[in-house]
């Protein structure tokens, strides 16, 4: 007998569901969601394909293999926030009307919260040395063109220039022309610097989450914009976050500053990560001289590196 295998994405973060078969029945699937969510089989509010549309929970006999979901399908649970009242009469129609009421409840509830109604996920963008700018072009878009990387990298350079006072050799580490060109080039990393330049030129606050540290930097606070974005640092690496819709429509990737909750979100994702090892060792992680590609490990070597050839320009070595 073939196993049923489940993808589960709750407010407690992801994992599979395993143990179930294509024979299972649907009050065995409410039975492993309830002991992995702690959410009570009667208020389970599961959503499946895209986009995300509620999973009829009613027929408790019903098999996996007759049901609405198939083998290898993410779900995405969530538990009501009006408890139904179900009509314990062992009619499976009067438990079927009840969970349909609830779905409707919580359609009709979709269009007034903010990031309560869905789950914040990562969007993954290539390592190709400009992820800090195509993630930031992902955020503000809702879509990924990794060619936004010159259209960023310009608008950046010509702050810098026209702020000499501002951002001096001090602050940019090296002089501020000479920043302005490599800032240019498409293999060059961007970071707090970048950031902080782009957070003033689109009056948005950007917060970056960092999975080593389980913090978040907010460049642009004390600048009282009234939205922001986030982005997820794992050490060398950028991705943009985005907030799936429990009730499907539309991704978001800009929410008000006001929503304190889509920064709990943030966090959870960050200590999500962290204790799955997804960050960068900045000890060991590789890195390739763009100029005589040579092969470094770690931070220490490629500053050595630097030190001693006058190289500054390295790229990314994916994994």
């Amino acid at each position: 007998m073939s196993s049923f295998v489940l993808k589960l994405k709750s407010k407690s973060g992801q994992t599979v569901v395993s143990g179930l078969t294509g024979e299972s029945t649907l009050l065995e699937l409410k039975e492993k969601l309830s002991s992995i969510t702690k959410i009570k089989p009667e208020f389970l509010h599961v959503l499946y394909g895209y986009p995300p549309k509620p999973l009829a929970l009613g027929e408790n006999t019903l098999t996996l293999d007759n049901c609405a979901i198939s083998s290898g399908e993410i779900l995405i649970v969530e538990e009501k926030e009006v408890p139904c009242s179900f009509i314990n009469t062992g009619s499976e129609t009067q438990e079927s009307k009840a969970d349909a009421s609830c779905d409707a409840e919580a359609a009709n509830r979709a269009g007034t919260e903010s990031s309560s109604s869905g789950i914040l996920l990562r969007k993954v963008v290539p390592a190709d040395n400009s992820c800090l700018f195509t993630s930031i072009g992902y955020v503000l878009s809702g879509k990924v063109h990794t060619d936004n990387g010159a259209f960023l990298r310009e608008i950046i350079a010509e702050s810098v220039a026209a702020n000499p006072d501002e951002y001096s050799e001090a602050i940019l580490g090296k002089p501020n022309p000479e920043y302005c060109q490599w800032i240019k080039k498409p293999e060059s990393w961007g970071g707090a610097i970048e950031l902080a330049v782009l957070s003033h030129f689109y009056g948005i606050e950007i917060d970056v989450v960092d999975t080593l540290n389980c913090i978040i930097n907010r460049f642009g606070e004390d600048q009282n914009y009234g939205q922001r974005v986030l982005l997820i640092f794992d050490g060398i690496h950028y991705d943009p976050l985005y907030l799936e819709p429990f009730q499907g429509g539309k991704l978001q990737t800009i929410f008000p500053i006001s929503d304190d909750n889509i920064l709990t979100q943030a966090l959870a994702l960050s200590e999500e990560a962290k204790s799955s090892r997804q960050f960068t060792d900045l000890a060991r992680f590789t890195l390739k001289c763009m100029v005589c590609h040579v092969m470094l490990t770690g931070q220490v070597q490629a500053q050595r590196h630097a030190k001693e050839t006058g190289h500054r320009t390295f790229g990314e070595v994916a994994s």
